[in-house]
Parts: C-alpha cells; structure tokens; sequence
C-alpha cells in the first residue's frame, strides 16, 4: 500500500515519530511513576536508578512499537482494512529494513543503559532486562508469537504490572516489598485494558488474518466482560491496600472514577475505528490512576 496524499509530505523526523507511536508511552511510563512513588513513600528514593527505569521502560516500549510495526507488515497483518492509526511499514513510508535497524538500535540503547541498572541491582535485572527484550519481539515475531496466540494478555499484565513496579522499587531500596506487589495489579490491570480495548477494535481483521488474539478466541461478549474486570479489579486493590494498614490518602485513586464510566459504555456500544478514542481514553485513565496512586501514598 503507498502512503495517501497526507502522508506523503512528512519528513523522516516526522515519519520516525509516528513510528515510535509516542501515545503508547505514557502505559509505559505510568507503572515506573508508581514504583518511583512506592520508593519516595518509603524513604528510599534514588534520583538516577529512578530516571534510569523511567528511560528503559520508554526505549523498551519504542522497541516494541518498531517490533509490532515490521513484524506485523511481515506476516500480513496490517492490511488495507486496518482500523488503527498508521504503521509506517504498511503505509511505505518506510522499508522494513529500516524498521528492523531502527528497531535494533532502540533495544541495544535500552540494553546499554541498563547495564546501570544491572550494576545497581544485580543478575535479578539483568534476567528481567533480557526477558523484557524478549518478550517485546517475541510479542509478534518468531515462529509462537504470543500476541498471535492468546497470551498478550498475560504478557503486558505481567511486565508492566509487576516487573514494571516492582522492578523500580527494587533498584533504588535493592528490596522488595509486600506493597510494591500489591501496587503492581491495578497497573497491570489497566495497561492489559488497554491491550483489550486494542484487540476489541480489531477482531474482525484479526480474524481474517489468524491472529488468535483472546477477542478472536472467545469473543466480543468475553472481551467486554474482560475489560469491565480488569477496570473493576484495579479499584477494589487501593481498598484491599487501606484494609491492610495503609493510609486512605491511596483512595485517591477512586477520583477518577468519572473518566471509567464513558470508557465502559463505549466498550459495549462502538466498534471499529470508533473505539480508537477508547482506546487513547483507557491509556488516560491508566496514567491519572497512576499519579493520583503515586500523590496518594507520598502523602
């Protein structure tokens, strides 16, 4: 497919810039806020592994936006009936070649200034680094990708949940604590929401190219009730935090309740590209959630 007329004038910045797809960023940057948070709250706030995790967390998801954009053109994927925003492999603004190296230089940026982090924390980083690499290729490359075959799901609730939070708090207090990994579910939560809210939006292309993602599998009922838990589950976490000692302040979080219910309702009355807004609306919510969690418990 060539690029249409608007395309056709960006320049190679502008052109890179859409490739990283910079909207994807705050899911990324969302779960390290929390971890950063965790450490202030708790007294054991380091500067630079805190900026350091912020940086790989970015980078690694950039890496994955390049990873999805060739590997998805490459199996087929991305076709004229697209209803997401533009993939600058299928669009021909760029050749798969220079996605791949683009690609290749954000993962080995991202492996370079973790080498800082490995220093800080030890081999547990240097094993959660390489998986997240892995993971993040793996998510559409290879002969079992896992965004092809149901496990996406997992996959994002697990490194932008748990090894996400987890691992900021653990590089700047070398612990871990009861409470990192309660902090990590509703993030997990919310970023997979985001992943639902993708696959919901794409089933029925999905479908024709065989990519069993859980929306092709088990269908768009199961993927309403899927994402309605996951939103569900995230704020009954901050209470089952409170019940266990913690400070109220950490129900911030319920203040953006308000930003949820339209998210919902569109989740079972759009389909298509419509549901493009719900998808950058979830993302929203997962950062606001983020910061009012992370204002919650400093205070």
């Amino acid at each position: 497919m060539h690029p249409d007329d608007k395309n056709r004038n960006l320049t190679a910045f502008q052109i890179w810039y859409l490739a990283m797809r910079p909207k994807t960023l705050p899911a990324a940057a969302a779960p390290v806020l929390v971890g950063i948070s965790l450490a202030l709250g708790d007294g054991v706030f380091r500067l630079l592994p805190a900026l350091v995790a912020l940086l790989g967390a970015l980078l690694l998801q950039i890496g994955s936006n390049l990873a999805n954009d060739v590997f998805d053109f490459k199996k087929g994927t991305d076709t004229a009936e697209r209803q997401g925003p533009v993939r600058v492999t299928q669009a021909g603004l760029l050749t798969p070649k220079q996605v791949m190296t683009g690609m290749l230089m954000v993962f080995g940026l991202a492996a370079l200034i973790g080498l800082y982090l490995i220093y800080v924390g030890g081999w547990p980083i240097l094993l959660v680094g390489l998986l997240a690499i892995l993971a993040a290729i793996a998510y559409t490359a290879g002969p079992f990708p896992l965004g092809y075959n149901g496990l996406g799901d997992i996959f994002v609730f697990i490194f932008f949940g748990p090894v996400a939070v987890i691992g900021t708090y653990y590089v700047q207090s070398g612990d871990v604590s009861t409470l990192s990994w309660w902090a990590s579910l509703p993030m997990g939560f919310l970023i997979t929401a985001i992943l639902v809210v993708n696959n919901l939006r794409d089933i029925d292309t999905d479908k024709k190219t065989g990519k069993r993602t859980l929306a092709v599998r088990f269908g768009l009922r199961f993927t309403q009730q899927e994402y309605l838990l996951l939103v569900l589950l995230s704020y009954l976490v901050p209470l089952i935090i409170q019940f266990q000692g913690v400070s109220p302040w950490v129900l911030l979080t319920w203040l953006s309740l308000p930003l949820v219910l339209p998210l919902i309702r569109e989740i079972y009355n759009q389909k298509g590209k419509p549901l493009n807004k719900t998808l950058a609306g979830t993302a929203r919510l997962a950062l606001v959630y983020a910061v009012l969690f992370s204002l919650g418990y400093i205070l």
